[in-house]
């Protein structure tokens, strides 16, 4: 069964931090998309050459990002992603940073991403196998249409959960 839920742990580092040592709030778009591209390849079996060989790639529509807590230099972060929909033209996934301890969410971000032709540059419609693919990665337990507020208070909730356990 695929995991539709990896993580990953990270390493804040100094070049990525402002003088403060926190990292960097543009930096966080990188720690949170590279992520999300181990993920795929590691726990999902995604080849990003093989989609651009076939003149695929993806380009970022928007991103909606929520700071809740430093991340700070030299800390271990873990990442999680989900893919929470995918359509035809587009598809939206959402990553979380958390302390290492699973105690504390960091920051939250959704990113929605335009499939594109490498030849044209010009947005494309998914595949069909892709679209079959994809649905199995699709994380139906999240609803996509809750606004940020309400998933950050989410998470939240669920964090405190489990440290009274």
């Amino acid at each position: 069964m695929v995991n539709i839920n990896p993580s990953s742990v990270s390493k804040i580092r100094f070049s990525d931090c402002d003088m403060f040592g926190h990292l960097n709030n543009s930096r966080y778009l990188d720690y949170h998309l590279d992520a999300r591209e181990d993920h795929l390849k590691n726990s999902q079996n995604f080849d990003f050459q093989k989609y651009y060989k076939n003149d695929l790639a993806w380009v970022v529509g928007n991103h909606e990002i929520s700071y809740l807590k430093p991340a700070l230099y030299n800390e271990m972060v873990k990442l999680q992603s989900t893919l929470l929909l995918v359509e035809n033209d587009f598809l939206i996934y959402e990553s979380i940073m958390l302390d290492e301890n699973e105690t504390h969410l960091k920051s939250i971000i959704r990113t929605k991403l335009i499939p594109i032709s490498l030849k044209t540059g010009k947005r494309v419609e998914h595949s069909a196998d892709f679209m079959e693919w994809a649905k199995t990665l699709e994380n139906v337990d999240l609803d996509h249409s809750v606004d940020l507020q309400s998933r950050i208070t989410e998470i939240i909730i669920e964090l405190k959960a489990r440290m009274m356990v």
